[in-house]
Formats: structure tokens, C-alpha cells, sequence
């Protein structure tokens, strides 16, 4: 194997194990959300959906990694999930939390489908082809997430507006 394709190698293996670790905040961070969000029930069940999703990733991930012999960073998970339960409750004190959420949300699909970019790049330069399918699969959950906070946002926030408008719980 070459220099590059090694350097490349170790890349994607760190790569991958910080993509697992997003993915748990990303089931910890949705699932804290779906807890206080009552009154948006299209956006629970996109959510809801979407840990599902989150959580064949994790699994794709794991596959990936131990075609390598090697496993996802316990450590950075941990950490991972404890920044997005921080998050969740910084969150939940805002008063237009269900907007926040959305912002924060659609940031971080887009910042997803990025990594999930990279990482076929680098799977590919790694020699690695057999990760393609799964990171595709990964790549288009993240798409289509992103698209349906994207098209729910104006929405969103046009529920928001009228329930604070009639003196109604505005939040989630």
C-alpha cells in the first residue's frame, strides 16, 4: 500500500469514528426533542423516523469499522451525547425553542451530508469501494432530512407566530 493511501486510510478510520459519534448525538439530541415536542406532530414523526435512520447508520458505521478490525471511539460517543443533551436543554429555555430546534436541526443535517461526502471520498481513496453503497444509503437519509426541515420551516414558524399570537403555549 502507498504513503497516500495509508494516510488516507487513517483519515477515514478517524473519519468514520467521528461520524458515529455524531450520529449518537444526533439520536440523543432528536430524542430529547421529540420528548418536548406536543404540539408539531409532523415534525415527531419525521424525527422519529429519522432516529431510526440514525440508528442504521450507527450500525453501517460499526460494519465499516470492523472490516478494518477496529471499532468506534466509546469516548467520543459519550462526549458526543452529553454535548447534545446540553444542547437540548440549552434549548429548551428558549421561548421560540421549536425554532431553534429547527435552525439547529437543519445545521446539522447539512453538516452530516457533509461528512458523509468526505467519507466516500476518502473511502475511495482509501481502496475501500465496498463502503460506497452504505455511505450513500447514510448520505441520503441526511438529504432527505434536510429537505423536510428545509419545506416544514416556514410552516413551522408560521404555527409558532399564531399559537403566541392567541396567547397560546407557543413553544413545542
Amino acid at each position: 500500500m502507498s504513503g497516500a493511501t495509508d494516510t488516507a486510510r487513517e483519515i477515514y478510520m478517524t473519519g468514520l469514528r467521528n461520524q458515529h459519534a455524531i450520529e449518537n448525538e444526533a439520536v440523543s439530541l432528536l430524542n430529547r426533542q421529540i420528548e418536548r415536542t406536543e404540539t408539531y406532530p409532523e415534525l415527531v414523526e419525521r424525527m422519529r423516523l429519522h432516529v431510526q435512520e440514525s440508528e442504521g447508520q450507527l450500525r453501517r458505521l460499526e460494519e465499516l469499522l470492523h472490516a478494518f478490525g477496529t471499532s468506534h471511539s466509546g469516548f467520543k460517543d459519550t462526549v458526543a451525547s452529553i454535548g447534545a443533551n446540553l444542547a437540548a436543554l440549552g434549548q429548551s429555555m428558549a421561548p421560540d425553542e421549536i425554532i431553534k430546534n429547527s435552525l439547529a436541526n437543519f445545521a446539522f443535517e447539512n453538516d452530516e451530508i457533509a461528512s458523509y461526502k468526505a467519507l466516500l471520498v476518502l473511502a475511495d481513496a482509501s481502496g475501500h469501494r465496498a463502503a460506497e453503497a452504505a455511505l450513500q444509503q447514510s448520505l441520503r437519509e441526511e438529504q432527505d432530512m434536510a429537505q423536510f426541515i428545509d419545506s416544514h420551516l416556514k410552516d413551522t414558524t408560521l404555527k409558532f407566530l399564531a399559537r403566541k399570537s392567541a396567547g397560546m403555549t407557543a413553544g413545542v
